[in-house]
């Protein structure tokens, strides 16, 4: 398994030696909805460029439940049997010729992402907007939910030595909020009002904090998450409702909250009334990041925002992120492991009950696997 999609054109079923390498490798693939199923999945050859990594902790993202609700997240549809996955951290086993700063035995966190390193986007530094992408557990990329991956060594990163192969994994969700932060300019000036507080939004909370937002409201419909977003260093917290007849009185909390003007919004959770929410609380000259993608289409007023010159950003993924998030892991800046909530083992049955717990909501936030 690995390097972006199917090796060498075959299914992935089969015989998965490779190489000398005795044991076959397992992986989780989706087959339906609700339908997943631990299958062999044969790994490529190892290129001069790659590593062998043999996979130790696996986060389930809000995506990956997509996938496994419906078959699709926004436009990626599953079309056709895939491993699923793309949170991940592990220990090399096995380098190429041309890797120099790895070594088996050295504990890795992987970017998920496979960009073509060609096109005018890459070129330019924005590759994780590169059109022919390959990122695992995108459909039609398969993931790293498996014993083994083989993975491009510069997209594989040491992990320091008090970092844990969890928290390694956590640099993928992580990423998202840096990159989130990145885009939105928030410094040590700006107050920044978060929507949704699961995942992506807490580590968005966690990376505001990093970046020394001046002043962090959390705003939820959950009274669990919010609590969870207190403890995390939110300064304020707001409990909503999904009825968008209440945006206005809901501003109102917000601002009252914040205590001063919302300089940056980040909708985590992208329906319509998140970022009507969102654009209204927001101070003129300010901006609202959409992070989340609740909802594939958004009806939004978009007029009073537009008149206020409320700037509406979007993100996609991350890009040269994995420094920096495991330099604030490292250094204490940043804290993920009050994030994972859940943890299971790599079988059939924990594999399932790892989905239906994610899936489910409740008190869950990251569910991990350990491999």
């Amino acid at each position: 398994m690995g390097k972006g999609g199917r090796p060498d054109g075959g299914d992935g079923f089969g015989d998965a030696s490779r190489d000398g390498v005795g044991q076959e490798n397992m992986a989780a693939w989706l087959l339906g909805v609700n339908t997943l199923k631990i299958q062999p999945f044969k790994l490529p050859n190892l290129g001069p460029h790659d590593v062998l990594v043999r996979l130790k902790a696996v986060g389930i993202c809000g995506s990956d439940v997509h996938h496994f609700k419906n078959m699709r997240c926004a436009d990626f549809v599953v079309k056709e049997p895939m491993v699923i996955g793309h949170e991940c951290a592990g220990i090399v086993e096995e380098v190429g010729s041309e890797v120099k700063h790895l070594v088996p035995g050295d504990r890795v966190a992987l970017e998920p992402g496979i960009n073509c390193k060609r096109c005018e986007l890459c070129k330019q530094g924005r590759y994780n907007l590169c059109p022919k992408m390959k990122f695992f557990g995108s459909p039609p990329t398969h993931g790293c939910l498996a014993n083994q991956v083989v993975h491009p060594g510069d997209l594989c990163f040491k992990l320091p030595n008090n970092v844990s192969l969890e928290e390694g994994a956590m640099c993928e969700p992580l990423s998202v909020g840096v990159h989130a932060c990145r885009r939105a300019n928030v410094g040590p000036e700006t107050n920044v009002l978060v929507m949704g507080a699961g995942p992506i939004g807490l580590v968005t909370l966690l990376a505001a904090r990093a970046f020394e937002a001046s002043r962090i409201v959390v705003a939820d419909v959950n009274d669990h998450r919010l609590s969870v977003a207190k403890a995390l260093g939110a300064h304020e917290i707001v409990k909503v409702s999904t009825n968008i007849e209440e945006v206005a009185e809901e501003v109102a909390k917000i601002k009252e909250a914040m205590g001063t003007r919302v300089d940056v919004s980040f909708d985590c959770a992208g329906f319509n009334k998140t970022m009507a929410t969102a654009l209204s609380a927001t101070g003129s000259g300010g901006k609202v990041c959409l992070v989340g993608m609740g909802q594939r289409e958004l009806t939004l007023p978009l007029t009073s925002a537009a008149s206020r010159e409320v700037d509406v950003i979007g993100i996609f993924r991350y890009k040269n992120t994995w420094p920096l998030c495991l330099e604030l892991l490292r250094s204490g800046k940043v804290d993920v492991k009050p994030l994972i909530t859940h943890r299971f083992g790599f079988s059939q049955k924990e594999v399932e009950k790892a989905f239906e717990t994610s899936a489910g909501g409740g008190n869950a936030i990251k569910v991990m696997f350990n491999l």
